[in-house]
Order: C-alpha cells, then sequence, then structure tokens
C-alpha cells in the first residue's frame, strides 16, 4: 500500500444495460378485437388499443369448408349443413379511395404470435408495421392475418353462410372498442354476400383456446 495508507477502495463497474428486442403487435380486425376471446386463446388478459391499417380493405373472402375442417355446424332450423362458413378477410386495398378499416392492436409475444397462427389456420401473418396507424412506442413490428391463397374466396362459393355468433361477436367487440368504432367498422366492412344465419356446433376437433361458437 502507497505511503502505508489504508487501500484504496475497489471501484464497482455499473452492470451494462440490458438490451431489450422491440415489442410485437398484431392488427386485430374481426373476432380478435373482441378481448375476451383473444383472452381464451392467449391465456391472459389482454389489451386491445384502436388503430387503424391504411392500404387494405374488410370483406367476407375467406371461407372454411364446414364439411372439412376441424369444427362443422348446423344450420338450428332444419339441421342441414352448410358447405362453407364465409369469415372476414384483409385484402390489398382496391383503389386509393378505399377507407382504411379499423381494428385493435394488441402487443404479444413471439410465442403468443404462434399461438395466434394455430387460431388463424386459414391465414397467413402478414408484416403490416408501415401501415399502421398509431403505433405505440416501443412496438418495433405489427401483424395482421389474411386469407391463404388456397382460402381466399372473392365470389363467394355455393352453399355459403356466415354464422350469426360470428358477426354478432365482432360487431359487439368494435362496439366495446371506443365511441363511433361500430359505426366505422360497419362502414368500412363489406356487407355480408351471403346469408347470415344461427348455427350450432355438430362436430369439432378444436384446439383449445380456438373458438367454438363460431
Amino acid at each position: 500500500m502507497p505511503g502505508g495508507g489504508q487501500p484504496l477502495p475497489q471501484r464497482r463497474l455499473a452492470p451494462a444495460p440490458v438490451s431489450r428486442p422491440p415489442a410485437l403487435a398484431v392488427f386485430a380486425y374481426a373476432s380478435l378485437v373482441d378481448a375476451q376471446s383473444a383472452a381464451e386463446t392467449l391465456g391472459r388478459e389482454v389489451e386491445v388499443t384502436p388503430a387503424r391499417l391504411p392500404g387494405w380493405r374488410r370483406r367476407w373472402t375467406i371461407a372454411r369448408d364446414n364439411l372439412d375442417s376441424e369444427k362443422c355446424f348446423a344450420r338450428t332450423d332444419d339441421g342441414s349443413l352448410p358447405h362453407f362458413c364465409l369469415g372476414l378477410n384483409l385484402e390489398p386495398a382496391a383503389t386509393d379511395g378505399d377507407e382504411a378499416p379499423n381494428g385493435g392492436l394488441i402487443e404479444v409475444t413471439m410465442a403468443e404470435l404462434r399461438r395466434l397462427d394455430l387460431r388463424d389456420i386459414r391465414y397467413r401473418r402478414a408484416d403490416v408495421t408501415d401501415a399502421v396507424t398509431e403505433l405505440p412506442s416501443g412496438i418495433g413490428r405489427a401483424f395482421a392475418y389474411a386469407a391463404r391463397p388456397e382460402r381466399f374466396a372473392p365470389t363467394p362459393p355455393e352453399d355459403a353462410v356466415i354464422l350469426t355468433n360470428y358477426q354478432r361477436t365482432v360487431e359487439a367487440a368494435f362496439d366495446a372498442l371506443g365511441a363511433g368504432q361500430l359505426d366505422l367498422y360497419r362502414r368500412t366492412t363489406q356487407p355480408p354476400p351471403v346469408p347470415v344465419i344461427e348455427g350450432i356446433l355438430v362436430d369439432d376437433r378444436i384446439p383449445e383456446g380456438n373458438p367454438r361458437a363460431w
């Protein structure tokens, strides 16, 4: 020790800051806007933040083969089985004048995105980061689900229907999203191109956490 004095205190280095990757989000535009439905899939409480998606449009152009999929619905009035059930889909806007659909952002992890892939098995993920409005600070990438080519039905197939429970859930979710959101949803959504019917689940091989009411 210099000069016989006390030892100099050792200098402790501050820990290096932990670099966290930017968060991910999914743009919900149909049944996933319903926080309860999203929570059932993700296994946690979900917060849905209103947003819009310029450059896209919302139409009834995804078709599920009701006779050959993981769930089958019958008409409640006569028990017959419709061949196809239509769902809402995102498509690139047809013209610059198409009004941007509204929806909600849900922050997710990569593992949760993979869980949503299972929920939306007839869709595939599209990166819409550059299109989303009101992207919260800290969100690095945003995704939305659009129909797989083999499920895309720009013209409804014969004997296609829309299930009332699906339409009802979507509209209730937008009504709960905030003032004016339901009106905006209706204004930016194609009117149903096929009959809307009451249906009942009669056969299923539905993965846990996936919707059972439509």
